[in-house]
């Protein structure tokens, strides 16, 4: 839920972005504080979905309503900082194919997390990491906030799971080349409500359980 972010969200993405050419599509699960109305009131472009889908699905509905050469992901409560786009941008230019915002890269920083979700954060890194070879080559593999080639992920069977940590799956099955990472601080969210739960962490689990039997495909 995060009617009271769109507007700063709407500026900070026109000052990061200016001069460049692109859509914001807002994914709306049906948020109870009308996400989705400010979100059309900014003149974003807006997908209303009837309940909880989850995000991963929303990027992969997402995708397919956008046409745009690179694909990028973010959540709209401003902890993934707008501002830090372009140097995510400036890889892009320089050849990588996907690349991630990450909290855990040299230079990342967390403010504000409590220590159980840090916890938390670190244990499902690890399984991670244990599990799914190919997301070794990320430090921050949780990361919801990338930007991405279409043909990288057009046609690789990404799935509209209800967890929220699609880029795991583009890991696993992304046909990408050079993969690079960004750092960025990640601060307290300063309105809306979390959406992380129990519901999610199983999720996540069951993600990842999927994900190791389609690396024997």
């Amino acid at each position: 839920m995060e009617a009271g972010n769109i507007t700063s969200l709407a500026e900070r993405l026109k000052k990061s972005l200016k001069g460049c050419d692109y859509e914001v599509l807002v994914v709306d699960d049906s948020s109870p504080d009308g996400t989705w109305k400010e979100a059309m009131r900014v003149g974003f472009n807006v997908i209303v979905r009837p309940g909880k889908m989850g995000l991963a699905s929303a990027f992969v509905d997402g995708m397919e309503r956008t046409r745009g050469e690179l694909v990028g992901l973010m959540d709209a409560d401003l902890q993934h900082p707008p501002e830090v786009i372009g140097g995510m941008l400036n890889e892009i230019h320089d050849g990588a194919d996907l690349v991630v915002a990450s909290r855990y890269a040299e230079g990342g920083i967390i403010e504000g997390l409590p220590l159980h979700r840090r916890i938390a954060s670190k244990t499902a890194i690890a399984l991670a990491h244990l599990l799914l070879p190919k997301t070794r080559e990320v430090n921050d593999p949780m990361s919801g906030f990338f930007i991405v080639k279409r043909e990288a992920v057009q046609d690789v069977g990404l799935s509209r799971t209800k967890g929220f940590k699609i880029l795991l799956e583009i890991l696993v099955k992304g046909k990408y080349g050079r993969l690079a990472e960004v750092p960025y601080r990640f601060e307290p969210r300063k309105k809306g409500e979390s959406k992380l739960g129990r519901g999610e962490i199983w999720e996540y689990l069951k993600q990842l359980n999927r994900l190791v039997w389609s690396q024997e495909d």
